[in-house]
Formats: structure tokens, sequence, C-alpha cells
């Protein structure tokens, strides 16, 4: 399964927990906040001004290993 910008945060996380870390390593260090279990990754991303397509390409190469 690929992980798409759309997916929920805390979906992914609780699926692949490897996954922490590089929301983590891009500046999205709040997973346990309350916006973490509704916002999608793209709602997440644009809020801390992260690049959207780069945290995705991060997160499904960490799943791909």
């Amino acid at each position: 399964m690929q992980i798409t910008k759309d997916m929920s945060i805390i979906e992914v996380v609780q699926k692949y927990p490897q996954t922490a870390e590089v929301f983590r390593n891009h500046g999205m260090g709040c997973l346990g906040c309350a916006a973490a279990r509704f916002e999608n990754i793209e709602q997440g991303a644009s809020a801390h001004g992260i690049d959207v397509n780069a945290l995705v390409d991060a997160l499904n190469k960490v799943v791909a290993k």
C-alpha cells in the first residue's frame, strides 16, 4: 500500500509506526496532538509549512524497507 497525502496522519502512524520518525524529521513532532487525529497528511504539512510531496516520498521510502 502506498501512502498518499489524503491519508489520516494517525492512521499512517498506527499502521506504520516507523513513520513517526519521518514526521518528526520533517517538523511534525505533534503526532500526539488532537489535530493529528483528524487531519490528513496534506493538511498537517500545510499547517507546518512543509513540502507535502517531499514528506509523502519520505514516508513511502521508509515503509518500503
